[in-house]
């Protein structure tokens, strides 16, 4: 798998990042076999300057061939450098093998003030490519951290994952596993193979035990439907 974080690319008052990573997951799909998107949610502290949630994307590309990371990171670079938005700091990292140091970055990026200084020195430790593509440069943070949470298979949720997007409203639960997610489970773990799911517009599963899991619960106002759960 090759993870490619991106961080800080919005401002208060445009799309935000997870929108531009679909957009560049649905370019690289053209050449790529394109997992997903996962978000990844870091420390909220008035310390740590960030636009709405303080949270970052990684796309999940999978492959089997020789990929030069450089020429990928170029390519993702100038489609986000195209979509530049005034005012964002926009960070870049790509990585195929990703060591310790980057994923116990990431883990530390959700309980504590980790600094873009820190991310600069564990990347050229590590070798990986990590680029600022403007401003502060601050989303480098972020993009790194992203990729070591990515990594694990245990953080963050799916903004993207084949073709879950596909599908709204009330939903069989075969439905929703026929649209590639991988498992639709209750919040006191029991797998669920039958009944309905209110999917509120949209599914975000959780990256759960390196799979896209549906966490739900039943539903308040109907005990005959589920529905999902968000988990960061």
């Amino acid at each position: 798998m090759i993870y490619i974080g991106m961080d800080d690319t919005d401002n208060k008052t445009s799309r935000g990042t997870g929108r531009l990573a679909r957009a560049v997951a649905a370019t690289l799909a053209e050449k790529f076999q394109v997992r997903g998107v996962t978000r990844h949610q870091f420390l909220v502290d008035p310390r740590i300057p960030y636009t709405s949630h303080n949270s970052s994307a990684t796309i999940h590309v999978q492959t089997d061939d020789a990929v030069d990371l450089n020429t990928l990171a170029d390519q993702v670079a100038t489609l986000m450098l195209a979509d530049f938005q005034a005012g964002s700091d926009p960070g870049l990292c790509i990585a195929r093998d990703v060591p310790a140091e980057i994923v116990a970055f990431g883990q530390r990026a959700k309980i504590q003030v980790v600094t873009q200084t820190q991310a600069w020195e564990i990347a050229a430790q590590c070798g990986c490519i990590l680029r600022g593509l403007g401003g502060t440069q601050d989303g480098v943070i972020g993009a790194l951290a992203g990729v070591g949470l990515a990594t694990t298979g245990a953080d963050g949720r799916f903004v993207l994952v084949g073709r879950s997007r596909e599908i709204e409203g009330v939903q069989s639960i075969p439905t929703i596993l026929a649209h590639d997610v991988d498992q639709v489970r209750a919040l006191d773990g029991r797998v669920l193979t039958e009944g309905m799911v209110d999917t509120n517009g949209k599914l975000r599963p959780a990256f759960r035990e390196h799979q896209a899991i549906l966490f739900v619960q039943p539903s308040a106002d109907n005990p005959a439907l589920w529905v999902p759960v968000k988990l960061d």
